[in-house]
């Protein structure tokens, strides 16, 4: 039995939850103890019914509990996981049992995919990437570390979307693209062309109309 918690508080981290329990319906022996978060005034609190038990540091006392990353936004998410890994601990990752994910498909620690997901072949997903409900990953696609893809997203195939990059609600990607790190794609963007690192962009087809200094994530 693997004791597990839930850093996260908010939708997304109650969404995690829901999938943990899934998971256990189904005979996954997952041990759930509660959330932590990083909002002092919410410990002692409870959510679902499950005690807010800490902050990260909670982990030094108690070790060999894995963690569901319930954090979307792939600043905080980086930053979490960071302090994570300084304690030893290890983040799950997590599959709903009503995602599609094929027999090559690579996913890396920390990852969350959510119902509905399908992910088809030779895709490699590295730490920390969020796939969530309704999503689809083509083929021959890498997602680097802490990206997030939000509901409803497409993914064509031969697809790089680089660390950090947030792709919003209902966006695509057409075939053989590469999104730079660190960047935004707002809700219904379709990527053509590629698109550079640090930049919010929107539209049909979707066009950059923010640049950020290299580095902004760490700030």
């Amino acid at each position: 039995m693997q004791d597990i918690v839930v850093f996260g508080t908010g939708g997304f981290g109650r969404e995690v939850h829901q999938i943990i329990e899934d998971l256990q319906k189904r005979g996954d022996a997952l041990n759930f103890l509660g959330f932590l978060d990083g909002n002092d005034s919410l410990h002692g609190t409870q959510v679902h019914g499950f005690p807010v038990l800490g902050g990260v540091d909670w982990l030094r006392e108690h070790t060999g509990v894995t963690v569901g990353m319930g954090v979307g936004n792939p600043k905080a998410k980086r930053k979490i996981m960071g302090q994570i890994a300084e304690l030893d601990a290890k983040c799950a990752t997590l599959v709903h049992p009503l995602a599609w994910v094929g027999n090559r498909v690579d996913l890396g620690e920390g990852s969350i995919i959510c119902a509905g997901a399908m992910i088809t072949t030779d895709i490699r997903l590295d730490k920390g990437v969020i796939i969530n409900i309704n999503c689809t990953v083509g083929h021959d696609t890498h997602l680097h570390d802490y990206v997030t893809v939000a509901p409803g997203t497409t993914i064509s195939g031969n697809v790089v979307v680089g660390e950090g990059t947030d792709l919003g609600t209902n966006s695509a990607i057409i075939q053989g693209m590469t999104l730079g790190e660190w960047s935004i794609l707002g809700a219904g963007a379709v990527v053509s062309k590629d698109l550079p690192a640090n930049v919010t962009a929107v539209g049909i087809p979707a066009k950059v109309i923010k640049e950020r200094p290299t580095g902004w994530h760490q700030e």
